[in-house]
């Protein structure tokens, strides 16, 4: 497979590598003396490596460090075409889609007359239909054009976000937002690449304007949730609908059209490249963990038994945490300790606070902080095991990050569904407590990939990869 063709998510190249139509903007800069190059992590003349846990050896013995010299790229990315902020526009409301339901998970399980099982249900099927779509995603793009798949995707969420908002039974809103699934996986396969095909300035730039946006979507989700989940729990299901129309009608008008590519994809190369030890390690790692991210998601609601508003306020406050720690803290912990340290101890962490959780399941005041507290764990974690992904294997990066996805979504799918019925049928507390068990058991499965991985445990730069990984980690 080339490294300049796209890979099975739809990546018509490498972030780091310049664009076929417009010079390449950091080849030609000093090492950190360049205006707005951000994360330079080799010597301009050297070649790069073609086994990825090269290069993290590499990148980890580089004698040419990011600097602070010259201009910072934050300065600049905002003077960026229209086209740029209109996907920028999408992303935001795409990423919200994660916690928008939240608040309102308990107002729908009283009006429907819905088990907390079932409601969790949501984050099942949405999560399922995400894993298995990442294996669809590259084929689909590289046949009609990264465009397209945007335009596609954009539409179906907003027919899907509509009619769940327009359902009278639990299991009309589950399998409208299996669809919702679908077309944000179509959308965020792509949307990474469209921004740095199409964004002025360098690659560095467009990927602060992506991780913004990122980061904003995540931690307004529950806010945005909350506020029109006091209306109605209809309200964020009709919100996402009109939003994501205009995001849809931005994009078409704005976004040039974009060609299919040379070298069509196949949905079988994720499937051959998790035949590497280390991947799948990964991969496992993340689904286990996975069992205590959507715990504290998708149940914790329930034993809050609070408003939409407050619920909403709570897990915005755990996005906030979690996108802070995921820009500005993972990178720097990676660099002073080393990407499979830093994720081991972030795991470990996260699991004590789910059993703190657990133990005082009944205070809504521990568990109001308890996520919180949670979201900056998950944010390193998040971040740098997605970052493990691309230098696990000798395989091309889209491919790692479809692979990694389709483990960690598809089997994680059933950790909503579980929690929710172990708190139905034992206690509140026990769904925490196997969160924070899998939690620990994920430290387990990764500690055997000590020496597969062990170019992981060398304190290194945070690379530009991650961006590209965080596309479909953090859908």
């Amino acid at each position: 497979m080339g490294a300049a063709r796209a890979g099975p998510i739809g990546f018509a190249r490498q972030p780091d590598q310049p664009h076929e139509d417009r010079p390449d903007r950091t080849a030609a800069r000093p090492p950190g003396g360049g205006c707005c190059d951000r994360g330079q992590t080799s010597p301009p003349s050297g070649g790069r490596p073609r086994d990825p846990r090269e290069r993290g050896r590499r990148d980890a013995q580089d004698s040419y460090p990011r600097s602070s010299g010259g201009c910072s790229p934050v300065s600049s990315f905002l003077k960026q075409p229209k086209s740029v902020w209109a996907v920028a526009f999408a992303c935001v409301i795409a990423f919200m889609g994660i916690g928008l339901v939240d608040p309102i998970l308990k107002p729908i399980a009283e009006q429907l007359h819905a088990s907390p099982s079932q409601v969790s249900l949501l984050f099942t099927s949405y999560m399922a239909v995400i894993g298995l779509a990442m294996l669809i995603t590259g084929a689909v793009s590289s046949r009609i054009g990264a465009k397209r798949t945007l335009l596609i995707g954009l539409a179906i969420i907003v027919v899907f976000s509509a009619l769940a908002g327009l359902s009278n039974s639990i299991g009309m809103i589950v399998a409208f937002r299996a669809g919702w699934g679908l077309g944000n996986a179509l959308f965020i396969a792509t949307a990474l690449a469209t921004i740095v095909n199409s964004a002025s300035g360098s690659v560095a730039e467009a990927i602060i304007l992506y991780e913004a946006a990122l980061g904003v979507g995540i931690a307004a989700g529950p806010l945005v949730g909350g506020e029109l989940g006091t209306i109605s729990w209809r309200g964020p299901f009709f919100g996402v609908a009109v939003l994501m129309t205009i995001a849809l009608a931005a994009t078409a008008f704005l976004l040039p059209s974009t060609p299919p590519e040379a070298r069509r994809t196949s949905i079988l190369e994720p499937l051959k490249a998790l035949r590497h030890r280390s991947l799948a390690t990964v991969a496992v790692t993340a689904l286990l963990y996975n069992f205590g991210f959507f715990t504290l998601l998708a149940f914790t609601p329930f034993p809050l038994a609070m408003s939409a508003r407050q619920i909403g306020l709570i897990f915005f406050g755990w996005g906030i945490g979690l996108a802070f720690t995921s820009v500005f803290v993972a990178p720097r912990l990676q660099r002073w300790f080393g990407t499979l340290p830093v994720v081991m101890a972030s795991l470990l962490l996260f699991g004590a606070d789910l059993a703190v959780m657990g133990v005082f399941a009944h205070h809504k005041a521990v568990l109001a902080i308890g996520v919180v507290v949670a979201g900056l764990f998950l944010g390193v974690n998040n971040t740098l095991i997605t970052e493990a992904v691309m230098g696990a294997a000798p395989v091309e990066r889209g491919t790692a990050s479809a692979a990694y996805s389709f483990v960690r979504f598809s089997g994680g799918a059933v950790a909503p569904w579980l929690a929710g019925k172990l708190g139905e049928e034992v206690n509140v507390q026990l769904p925490f407590y196997v969160g924070a068990f899998a939690a620990l058991l994920a430290v387990g499965v990764l500690a055997t990939g000590w020496k597969p991985l062990a170019h992981l445990r060398i304190p290194a730069n945070h690379s530009k990869s991650e961006a590209e990984a965080l596309t479909v980690a953090d859908a």
